[in-house]
């Protein structure tokens, strides 16, 4: 941030709007104290975290799917559901498309072919005439034709290549390349008469090459994929032919999805149930650990109707890919309040503990990686501040867990311990955090017991509570 106040904002080295880097936050911290990062607090949530808490994640699964073709189904029958008018034009369309296509009796691969064909036509005198001169070079020139000269050259030889073994194969080889002259010769006369200077052929190749490019520019991009279009067109006519029956298919088969994804979705609200009361007792023992028993936690489970919701036990309940259920977990902090959402409670240290105690019982289920737990220390004392302490380390067992407190029997449970101190410089505030060592560490929870210059009552103290947490902390790792 600039002193002008404009942020520039960082993720992985690359700069994004404040917005994402405000997400990605949120998803890997929570600021227990400051309710406005508070994952706990988003409602949205709720529903995650007691899926995972019952493990009904694959359940879940299984209701999303079930949902997602319940949703499939129904808008393939919206499309079957059109205007009239608009799937008679659809349909004429279609049947037009598939009569030009099929008008032209194409096949793969003749394009390549009729290309081939409008070279040789449209260059068919320039190939005959080269190949009768070719011809002629070979066979044909009186005295002078290649076979001519190898004629005269094997007679040359024929006399006397008995003399010699090396020239009786020389004269081999030379009889060899005769015959082949004299095969290549009639291949090259045959071709010659062959060539055809037919015009009125080329313009039927061109003609047919034009007819394919004009389907090719409103069908695709080869005879393949034009044919391909065509097979579609067929497809989607024979599924506006037969609109009722198909219809009448698809709305069986609705009944039947939306049956299933009821009966799966009421079985998962029946595991929540479970859960939630699960969830509730394990938060209440937290709760009465902290010494906060008169605290009341329940886990809130709705179901809203709607018309066009899965069948639910003879009803219509409103649906997404989560099920039937809206989840939001209550708290009424004082005996006889109503219970509200956490949102709606006021934060401080009271709520601090409770959100521990939710914390901890939902550690297993909770994604974000770092919890950060301010005032929590607000109002209690010795024993409470004790057994806030060990929350706070088991918590720290699947999380990365940071505490500001001003109480020694929090502190010594800590894995690690830092100062934070303040000093003005030139009028300016400056804030310092100091990584402290063992002793450094004895002597800071002895001034927090009584000030500055801790007693050696202090220190025994502090080293009482030290070792106090350490031999827990060994039970519970035992």
């Amino acid at each position: 941030m600039s002193q002008a106040g404009r942020n520039l904002a960082r993720a992985n080295g690359r700069t994004v709007p404040l917005s994402l880097l405000r997400g990605v936050g949120r998803s890997l911290v929570d600021v227990h104290g400051q309710t406005e990062h508070l994952s706990l607090l988003d409602r949205r949530q709720h529903l995650d975290y007691l899926d995972a808490f019952g493990g009904l994640m694959p359940r879940r699964a299984q209701v999303a799917t079930a949902v997602a073709r319940v949703r499939s189904l129904r808008r393939r029958l919206e499309d079957l559901s059109r205007d009239e008018r608009e799937v008679a034009r659809e349909r004429d369309l279609l049947e037009f498309q598939v009569r030009e296509i099929e008008s032209a009796d194409l096949r793969p691969g003749e394009e390549e072919e009729l290309r081939e064909e409008q070279k040789r036509l449209a260059h068919a005198q320039a190939l005959q005439e080269a190949a009768q001169s070719a011809y002629h070079a070979l066979y044909a020139a009186e005295g002078y034709s290649a076979f001519d000269a190898l004629a005269r050259a094997h007679a040359a030889l024929q006399g006397i290549a008995h003399l010699d073994e090396r020239l009786r194969e020389l004269l081999s080889s030379l009889e060899t390349v005769a015959a082949e002259v004299e095969e290549a010769a009639r291949a090259l006369r045959a071709y010659a008469a062959r060539i055809e200077h037919d015009p009125h052929r080329l313009e039927q190749v061109e003609e047919r090459l034009e007819a394919i490019a004009r389907l090719k520019r409103k069908y695709g991009d080869s005879i393949e994929q034009v044919l391909d279009y065509a097979r579609q067109a067929r497809e989607r006519l024979s599924l506006l032919v037969s609109g009722e029956e198909e219809r009448q298919r698809l709305e069986r088969e609705l009944r039947e999805a939306e049956e299933e994804a009821g009966a799966l979705a009421t079985a998962l609200s029946q595991a929540r149930k479970e859960a939630a009361a699960a969830l509730e007792e394990a938060v209440a023992r937290d709760l009465a650990d902290l010494a906060m028993g008169h605290v009341a936690f329940r886990v809130g489970l709705e179901q809203g109707e709607d018309p066009l919701g899965l069948p639910v036990q003879g009803r219509r309940l409103a649906f997404d890919e989560s099920g039937v259920d809206r989840v939001e977990f209550l708290v009424a902090t004082n005996p006889g309040e109503p219970l509200r959402p956490l949102a709606k409670v006021a934060s401080g240290g009271e709520m601090s503990r409770f959100l521990l105690a939710l914390k901890g019982a939902l550690a297993a289920a909770d994604p974000v990686p770092t919890l950060i737990f301010d005032e929590i220390d607000v109002g209690i004392g010795g024993r409470s501040a004790e057994m806030v302490g060990r929350k706070l380390w088991k918590l720290a067992r699947r999380h990365q867990v940071l505490c500001v407190t001003h109480l020694p029997q929090i502190a010594a449970y800590a894995d690690a311990h830092y100062r934070v101190s303040k000093e003005v410089v030139l009028g300016r505030a400056f804030s310092h955090i100091q990584a402290l060592s063992e002793e450094e560490r004895l002597r800071e929870l002895a001034a927090m017991l009584g000030g500055p210059r801790p007693s050696e009552r202090m220190l025994a103290t502090a080293r009482e509570f030290l070792s106090r947490a350490r031999q827990w902390q060994r039970e519970q790792q035992a």
